[in-house]
């Protein structure tokens, strides 16, 4: 799937991806502030979460809760060091977990993905809009 969307088209583009996949593990790879958490942001919203959906950027994890009670992991490995912090955390847990798992700089811990997980690719455009590339697993 490959689409170039505007900023405000976001809840749509979060439906489409949640439809055109079967994964509950989504890789965000991307530049910094091309807009990955606000992508998730809006497919934790998508999904039925109603908590405030922030950057774990310290954490490394939040935990929300949607409206049915499905746990979703969101992650954010920019400032991890190696492989063997993401380890320390449990991360295996997480992935094993079936709950659906947001990674923001998965190339982070590339050695510990699974291999079905969902890539989720964000360009921004020289006109400002993003252009969105997902390689399903």
């Amino acid at each position: 799937m490959q689409r170039i969307f505007e900023l405000t088209e976001l809840e749509s583009v979060a439906k489409a991806l949640l439809e055109a996949t079967q994964g509950r593990i989504f890789l965000f790879y991307g530049k910094m502030g091309v807009g990955k958490t606000t992508l998730i942001k809006m497919i934790a919203k998508v999904l039925g979460v109603t908590d405030t959906v922030s950057s774990p950027t310290f954490s490394l994890v939040n935990e929300y809760r949607t409206t049915s009670q499905e746990i979703v992991y969101h992650f954010d490995f920019y400032r991890i060091n190696s492989e063997v912090e993401a380890l320390d955390m449990g991360i295996e847990e997480y992935f094993d977990s079936k709950a659906f798992c947001l990674i923001e700089w998965p190339e982070k811990i590339k050695n510990l993905l699974p291999l079905d997980a969902v890539s989720v690719y964000i360009e921004e455009m020289p006109d400002g809009k993003r252009k969105l590339v997902i390689n399903n697993a």
